[in-house]
């Protein structure tokens, strides 16, 4: 099998134009499937494989405790490498096509409130070029949503600071305009004036944010950065940077923005992957519902 998994690699690159971590995630899926078909069912070719080794190899999944939601995402690498081989003709059936992903409870992303989000933000400080440069980062990230991934890859001709807007690169390569508040753009400003300079030490490179080596930071040293700053401003909450996109988009929906502009802000490709931001508002909404009403909690709970 390892042919057709190679070829599905380079279709995931070459055709598909995916990420290079998006690629890596579906591949090991597909690896560590065709590894149990060729070990347990004995399954060499795609013609051979059967709906019922797919749902064994799920089965084994489950019995090895892996979560729900980590199911549901190996089925659509599964999914995605069936329809490759159909698409491709090295099977004249998919036989992942009528398997139905595991029901999983729908689990509310992390948020700031507007409240912790101010205390984030107004603890950011300037006082060094790397102190700038974070403060710039985590600033553009609240202010845009942009994924991590989006952030570390900016380049210097992405930034329309006059206009006050920047231009995204992101899932498949899909260019997406954005707009960035009065905030961020004077930090950026700042940052570009006092900061990048100093950072760049005399190298050349387009990448906007860089680390103290004068090359692009990297999202997991984005990820640390964003981590003490959270603890310095006294957050109790375990955030990463999809913390603030997901505290971006439920903010923009409770100050009343339609759920399809910010579908597009966020680049999701389907509305019902937006629409969990509502999820979030009904529950606050509970929240407040509860402490406000005199007769909404009996007494003693």
């Amino acid at each position: 099998m390892e042919i057709f998994q190679k070829e599905y690699e380079y279709y995931l690159r070459g055709v598909l134009g995916l990420s290079a971590n998006t690629v890596q995630n579906y591949c090991g899926d597909v690896a560590k499937y065709c590894q149990f078909l060729k070990t347990y069912r004995k399954r060499t070719h795609p013609e051979d494989i059967e709906t019922e080794d797919i749902r064994a190899y799920l089965a084994n999944l489950k019995r090895r405790g892996i979560a729900t939601s980590s199911q549901a995402r190996v089925l659509t690498s599964l999914k995605s490498f069936h329809k490759f081989l159909l698409q491709e003709k090295y099977a004249t059936r998919n036989v992942a096509q009528a398997i139905a992903a595991p029901k999983r409870k729908k689990k509310l992303p992390l948020i700031l409130s507007f409240q912790e989000t101010e205390e984030l933000l107004s603890s950011l400080k300037s006082d060094s070029p790397a102190a700038l440069r974070n403060k710039a980062m985590i600033e553009l990230m609240y202010s845009s949503g942009i994924r991590v991934s989006e952030l570390v890859n900016l380049r210097l001709g992405d930034l329309h600071l006059q206009m006050g807007f920047l231009k995204v690169f992101g899932k498949g390569k899909k260019e997406r305009l954005i707009p960035i508040g009065e905030y961020a753009v004077d930090v950026l400003k700042q940052y570009l004036r006092e900061a990048r300079p100093l950072l760049l030490k005399n190298k050349q490179t387009d990448f906007l944010f860089l680390n103290i080596r004068g090359t692009g930071i990297t999202r997991e040293s984005f990820w640390k950065i964003l981590k003490k700053q959270a603890e310095e401003a006294g957050i109790k909450k375990n955030i990463t940077p999809h913390t603030l996109r997901h505290s971006f988009a439920s903010h923009m929906l409770e100050r009343g923005l339609d759920l399809r502009l910010i579908q597009e802000l966020l680049g999701h490709e389907d509305i019902s992957t937006t629409e969990i931001y509502t999820h979030i508002r009904d529950v606050k909404l509970k929240e407040t519902y509860l402490d406000a009403h005199p007769r909404a909690r009996k007494q003693g709970r």
